[in-house]
C-alpha cells in the first residue's frame, strides 16, 4: 500500500496534536514559518540538509 506524503504528514500532525496539546498560535506560526522558509533563499539549503 503506498501513502501519499502529504497525508502521512497531515495523519502525524494530527496525532501529534491530539498528543502534545501544543498552542494554536504555535502550531500556526510553525506552519507559516514552513511554508516562508520553502519559499526562501534557503530553501536549497534546507533541501540538501534533509536529503
Amino acid at each position: 500500500m503506498t501513502v501519499p506524503l502529504w497525508f502521512f504528514i497531515a495523519c502525524v500532525g494530527l496525532v501529534g496534536i491530539k498528543l502534545v496539546r501544543p498552542p494554536l498560535w504555535l502550531v500556526i506560526v510553525l506552519l507559516i514559518g514552513g511554508y516562508l522558509l520553502a519559499d526562501s533563499f534557503l530553501a536549497p539549503a534546507i533541501d540538501a540538509t534533509t536529503k
